[in-house]
């Protein structure tokens, strides 16, 4: 029966490929697709193999991801071993272009339909494909196998959500899992997961993001907006969900009269809610600054909104203190590395089990706090900024917590050692053999 679901994704995958365009074209004109690539989608490659030497496929689907697995990419491209690099968005191919173009070939990922996927292979012929953190697409995983081509997880972990629903299918989640030929698991929690659905060899590396460095900010804007804010107290939102932005904007009217001059940054985890989130906000009576806008904060903003998409890092720099979203009034939290790497002192709802495992360390250390609701949100935000030495405090022991994470980078590569160590063995022999050939 599970041979039988398989084939019949498989099928439906090929009888919805003629049909696929007009999906592909609405994402374009939502902005989540590359016009003039949108032909990598369909599994054409944009530019030609390398002919020579092995190719290692490493695969992140977003912008976090990406920035996780950019270190492993430099180790790996550091062998001579050919690295293409593939993401789903649009921001994290700017950032793969940013931070590694000159270690990997970036390729958007084709779409998990047999006819996009066996097109890709057949063109890059990779002798590993590594996926980062939870992207399970079956046909891609079929067609990976049939091919004898090893597929690793990296950074791996499965949300609560993600792996209830894979023990709703027992054998299917045994079917793909069984053929993976590693799975390097953020936690204990995450391999013993990959273990019971199926997977044979885990190991736990712990998480990728804490080896990777702070998110970076374009530094003209950082001093703009660092000059607009001058000394008026500050605190930010981030990756907020709908229904958190109203909670937030009740939140800095209450702390208004105790703080005066207070300016509360609000970055929504979708910028294409801004239009919403502004109407929400100005209904309650608050002067909102828009930086998709090129506005900056006046005296008399109390909202300054950032809706762009990979400026976190500018975001984060103009606050010591930062409330993480999708943990009120969503569940599962937002990874909390990229604020403690910046010593951000780090508020969140109690929904956090996405990230069970950093969250524990930094409460257990003391460099995060979780709150209730509106009202404790509200309480610890009016602590933080009359105490500097709490925050200073806090702050120290975030960033602390992120320093004794660190060693992912390098039990990652340990674990991947039997998959990519004959790659580098052949990238040397190919030289010697160019060496002996010009003696």
């Amino acid at each position: 029966m599970t041979r039988l679901a398989l084939a019949a994704y498989g099928l439906a995958g090929v009888l919805a490929y003629p049909m696929i365009g007009p999906y592909v074209g609405y994402r374009v004109s939502r902005g989540k697709e590359d016009r003039r690539r949108r032909r990598e989608r369909y599994g054409y490659a944009g530019m030609a193999r390398p002919q020579d030497g092995p190719l290692v496929w490493l695969h992140a689907a977003s912008v976090g991801e990406s920035a996780a697995v950019a270190p492993l990419a430099r180790r790996i491209a550091a062998d001579g071993v050919t690295v293409l690099m593939t993401t789903g968005t649009t921001t994290s191919a700017d950032l793969v272009a940013e931070r590694l173009s000159d270690s990997v070939i970036h390729q958007y990922v084709p779409l998990d339909l047999k006819p996009c996927i066996a097109r890709f292979l057949n063109h890059w012929r990779p002798d590993v494909a590594i996926v980062a953190e939870s992207e399970i697409w079956p046909m891609t995983m079929v067609e990976l196998r049939r091919r004898r081509i090893p597929q690793v997880l990296v950074n791996a972990r499965l949300s609560d959500r993600s792996f209830q629903r894979w023990k709703n299918a027992p054998r299917l989640a045994e079917t793909l899992f069984e053929g993976l030929a590693h799975v390097v698991a953020q936690s204990e929690i995450d391999a013993e997961r990959f273990h019971l659905l199926g997977a044979h060899a885990v190991s736990v590396a712990g998480n990728l993001k804490a080896d990777a460095g702070p998110l970076p900010a374009d530094a003209a804007a950082l001093t703009e907006l660092a000059d607009a804010l001058g000394d008026r107290p500050r605190w930010a939102a981030l990756s907020t969900h709908a229904g958190e932005e109203a909670i937030v904007g009740a939140a800095h009217r209450a702390l208004s009269p105790h703080h005066p001059g207070l300016c509360t940054i609000v970055v929504p985890r979708h910028p294409t809610r801004a239009d919403e989130i502004e109407k929400t906000l100005f209904g309650m009576g608050l002067k909102v600054a828009r930086r998709s806008r090129g506005e900056v904060p006046e005296p008399g903003t109390d909202i300054f909104l950032g809706d762009t998409m990979g400026e976190m890092g500018l975001y984060l720099r103009l606050t010591e203190i930062a409330f993480l979203g999708k943990s009120i009034a969503a569940e599962g939290g937002q990874n909390p590395l990229e604020a403690a790497m910046l010593a951000t002192v780090i508020l969140s709802g109690r929904y956090v089990q996405n990230f069970r495992d950093a969250y524990q360390r930094l409460l257990r250390n003391g460099g995060a706090r979780l709150v209730r609701d509106g009202d404790g949100l509200t309480a610890a935000v009016d602590q933080l900024l009359q105490e500097p030495a709490t925050r200073l405090k806090m702050a120290r022991a975030a960033s602390g917590t992120v320093e004794e994470m660190r060693g992912a980078l390098e039990r990652s590569l340990q674990a991947l050692h039997p998959f990519l160590h004959p790659l580098k063995l052949s990238v040397n022999l190919e030289k010697q053999g160019r060496g002996a050939l010009v003696r």
